[in-house]
């Protein structure tokens, strides 16, 4: 098959999961933002981030690791076994601390600085349903994650085409009975939809029994993925967190609702971006490649992602107010005078998040981790330092200078990496 077809297919099929995936989240944050007004939408956007935080520490972010570690074994029955039983064994253990810890959370918290306007009770309840939805959600980013790594496509598709349906009919559901509260509907969302994904995986050959019954537990690799993984989920939203803070502080909570929409519109994207990119490229890389190998493969891929979220970003930019009424409400409009910086920088994200996958894929952890912790901090102090000056333009300006300047170290670095062969 040649290359050009070959991505074609691969982009089509990533392309056509992506879509589902994009509407689902669509649906979710229309429903939101038509029952909720911008002041909670911003609460509903905090809760989120610590959910984030939840399932980086439980999972230990190892997605890109399932995906690459299963890819790079597959052709090894007895290795792979290993590799999956060292993974669900740190896993587990990293699971049970992180219940742990949010137990106590739940309860010693200043749970009504986190999440203003929510009784506590009701922020507690949330917390306590969201441990089952973070489990749940792990189980279907592993089950998902080990299906793209055997490249079995249809099964990676059909978990995420049916775990987004499910989770649109289960947050509309919840929000038209009036039967949870919001936060503990998102919360939720992923329970029912785990043993679907388990389902599918066990045909593939990923069953658990199976794996706890081999004798070989390999760690070692996972390492470099979860220090790789687990900083960047923890930072980032700890990072957007006080972001929305600040602006809350300094612009108060509608302000900040606002904002929200302006990083959802981003979310969305990168969601689709990452998405296609994590299965066209990350098992593809691999350190034995020679140099000239990887450049042939990488360059043409790295023109075209960056050609197509040109593409993208021009139709939103054309249409963005359109775009907010039927992602949002009415109530969100002024969010469309703040998008084209906004979308200045997630043309820059999507090279950048394609340069990292090259880091990821060759376990290059400090070289990922020093660039990511530095665009964080750049982040949070573009926003807190340039508010003083360009006030409310300031989070979208840090946020499109982020990610130039993302783009620009990764690709040295990605540059000067040693390969296999000149």
């Amino acid at each position: 098959m040649s290359t050009d077809l070959k991505f074609s297919k691969l982009f089509a099929g990533s392309g056509a999961v992506t879509l589902f995936n994009a509407l689902r989240a669509f649906a979710i944050n229309k429903l939101l933002a038509v029952f909720l007004p911008p002041a909670m939408f911003a609460c509903v956007g905090q809760f989120l981030n610590l959910m984030s935080i939840g399932q980086a520490t439980s999972s230990l972010a190892l997605q890109n690791g399932w995906t690459a570690l299963t890819a790079q074994n597959k052709n090894s029955t007895d290795k792979l076994l290993g590799v999956w039983r060292g993974g669900l064994r740190l896993t587990t253990f990293a699971s049970l601390f992180t219940f742990i810890v949010a137990l106590l959370f739940c309860f010693m918290a200043p749970l009504q600085t986190l999440l203003p306007g929510v009784p506590t009770r009701l922020a507690q309840a949330a917390i306590l349903f969201a441990l089952p939805g973070i489990f749940a959600t792990n189980v279907i980013t592993i089950a998902a994650a080990v299906m793209n790594g055997l490249g079995e496509n249809r099964k990676w598709a059909l978990i995420n085409i049916v775990t987004s349906m499910w989770q649109v009919v289960w947050v509309a559901f919840f929000l038209y009975t009036r039967q949870l509260s919001v936060l503990s509907i998102i919360a939720t969302q992923s329970v029912v939809a785990a043993f679907f994904a388990i389902q599918i995986a066990r045909r593939a050959g990923f069953s658990v029994k199976r794996i706890w019954k081999t004798a070989l537990d390999t760690r070692g690799p996972w390492m470099s993925y979860a220090l790789m993984g687990i900083i960047p989920m923890v930072a980032s939203p700890v990072v957007l967190t006080f972001m929305r803070t600040t602006i809350a502080n300094h612009f108060g909570c509608d302000a900040a609702g606002i904002w929200q929409s302006v990083w959802k519109v981003s979310d969305f994207l990168f969601m689709a971006m990452s998405a296609i990119l994590t299965v066209i490229l990350l098992p593809r890389v691999s350190p034995q490649m020679s140099r000239s190998d990887f450049f042939k493969m990488f360059h043409p891929l790295l023109l075209r992602i960056m050609g197509i979220a040109l593409v993208m970003i021009a139709v939103l930019y054309l249409g963005r107010s359109i775009l907010v009424q039927v992602l949002f409400s009415q109530a969100y409009m002024g969010a469309v005078d703040y998008l084209p910086i906004q979308l200045v920088g997630d043309f820059f994200r999507a090279g950048g998040f394609a340069l990292a996958l090259v880091l990821i894929a060759r376990r290059e952890t400090v070289a990922f981790l020093a660039t990511e912790i530095g665009a964080e901090i750049l982040l949070a102090v573009g926003t807190f330092v340039g508010i003083r000056f360009v006030e409310f333009n300031a989070p979208m300006l840090a946020y499109a200078f982020e990610n130039l300047a993302y783009f620009i170290v990764l690709y040295v670095l990605v540059w000067r990496l040693k390969w296999n062969t000149p």
